[in-house]
């Protein structure tokens, strides 16, 4: 009766709608379970396939024109949810450079923008209930509305097999288009990345098809010949690429043509969904995986010691955030407000080579730099007293000291307790002799 109601109370919703087949069942299915306008909202954050086609299916399926939202959001996409994040040098479980989890509260934002523009009552996503996207997307649409209602339609119907969705796709009149080019992969990509999981890949052993892999070369392909290029940093983030200024978007789109030619980026892991099970998914992310080298090369430069331990010290839990779907969470933009402050100092140009799959950074250089060859040198140098070293390893050895002493650990300790040993053995000896 409950369920009944809050049907009731839906009149109007916005749908994260690809064009797909899933989005286009689900289009209809909301009219269909829940009566109510249904409002679609489809974003480019660089998929690299048209989104206009969206507007066409939407039509057909009997959306209003004004009713259609579709919208370039690539420069905020970087700008605003990928460089924040690779400030962060995040990178979850080690591995994984969360291209899919940036994505998320993005579209969410928009979802909840569009929602309260057009007066809809709640939102809807066509992640299913295995995954970690309808926590990101949920999770987000609370944080920045919480009288927003969501309608999760893989949590409520039973089409939960292909078969149902295509039987229920025929019924509703949704054309159904065979690509020669599809596929047969779940996949999900932006301008940061590309993944791959389903298929062969549900079995751990199985090695990817090299089939499988859409931008980037077989590093066993890749040019012979080592490509040098050079990345400028302001405040934190790339500006340049061999010279050349670029819009975030643009940047990032350099950054994958190159790294995809010489085969860089590749990832196959196995992961720990927020959900509770484990996933094996495939990645490439080959500008990505360029740009955090590089970011961290001149972070080397021009952060501070203890600056810069700190702030790996909280890559764990920052990836972990954004992970799970807590982008818009208090405890995300307090670190985010800690991180862009060491930003400020990290200017400069990394010089790389990419060759067959991997970054080799060449040369770095900052006017913020703190590398100061005057006391580094191996050379006589007049600015650094050696013998200052001694009384800097006595202190920071005192703990250690005192806590030896206190346990016996001192070599004189040692030395006295083994002559005392000596001593009661070579006693229990004569005792020996004289029985015999």
């Amino acid at each position: 009766m409950a369920k009944n109601t809050a049907k009731k109370s839906i009149k109007k919703v916005v749908l994260a709608y690809s064009g797909g087949l899933d989005t286009s069942v689900i289009l209809k299915w909301l009219g269909d379970n829940y009566n109510c306008e249904v409002i679609t909202f489809t974003a480019d954050i660089g998929q690299g396939e048209e989104v206009e086609p969206a507007r066409q299916k939407a039509l057909k399926l009997g959306i209003k024109k004004q009713n259609i939202f579709i919208e370039d959001l690539r420069e905020e996409f970087i700008e605003d949810f990928v460089f924040p994040m690779f400030r962060a040098n995040a990178i979850y479980e080690g591995e994984y450079l969360l291209g899919t989890s940036i994505a998320r509260p993005l579209i969410t934002k928009r979802l909840v923008e569009i929602a309260q523009k057009t007066g809809a009552d709640a939102i809807s996503h066509g992640a299913t209930g295995k995954g970690n996207d309808q926590v990101r997307f949920e999770l987000g649409a609370y944080a920045l509305n919480p009288n927003i209602k969501v309608i999760a339609p893989w949590r409520e119907w039973d089409l939960n097999s292909r078969e149902k969705l295509l039987k229920y796709a025929e019924s509703a009149g949704i054309k159904i288009e065979k690509s020669k080019n599809k596929s047969p992969y779940s996949m999900d990509a932006n301008l940061l990345h590309i993944s791959y999981e389903g298929q062969i890949l549900e079995n751990p052993n199985a090695e990817p098809e090299e089939s499988m892999w859409r931008w980037t070369t077989s590093p066993l392909k890749a040019p012979d010949k080592a490509e040098e290029i050079t990345i400028e940093f302001k405040n934190g983030d790339g500006v340049a690429i061999n010279g050349k200024k670029l819009s975030p978007a643009d940047f990032w789109a350099k950054l994958n043509a190159l790294g995809g030619k010489h085969g860089v980026g590749r990832l196959d892991l196995v992961e720990n969904r927020y959900v509770g099970m484990k996933s094996r998914g495939c990645y490439e992310t080959p500008g990505g995986t360029i740009y955090l080298k590089a970011h961290r090369t001149i972070e080397s430069l021009t952060l501070d010691r203890e600056e810069a331990h700190l702030k790996d010290a909280l890559i764990p839990k920052y990836a972990e955030l954004i992970y799970n779907g807590y982008w818009f969470s208090p405890e995300r933009e307090a670190l985010q407000s800690l991180i862009d402050k060491t930003q400020e100092r990290v200017n400069g140009v990394v010089r790389l080579k990419l060759y067959k799959g991997n970054v080799i950074i060449t040369g770095r250089e900052s006017k913020n730099s703190l590398f100061n060859a005057a006391y580094s040198t191996f050379e006589e140098d007049s600015v650094y007293n050696q013998a200052d070293a001694e009384g800097f390893i006595k202190l920071n050895a005192l703990r250690f000291i005192i806590a030896g002493k206190a346990t016996g650990k001192a070599q004189g300790d040692s030395n006295k307790k083994a002559k005392a040993k000596d001593s009661k053995d070579s006693k229990k000896d004569k005792k020996s002799k004289k029985k015999k």
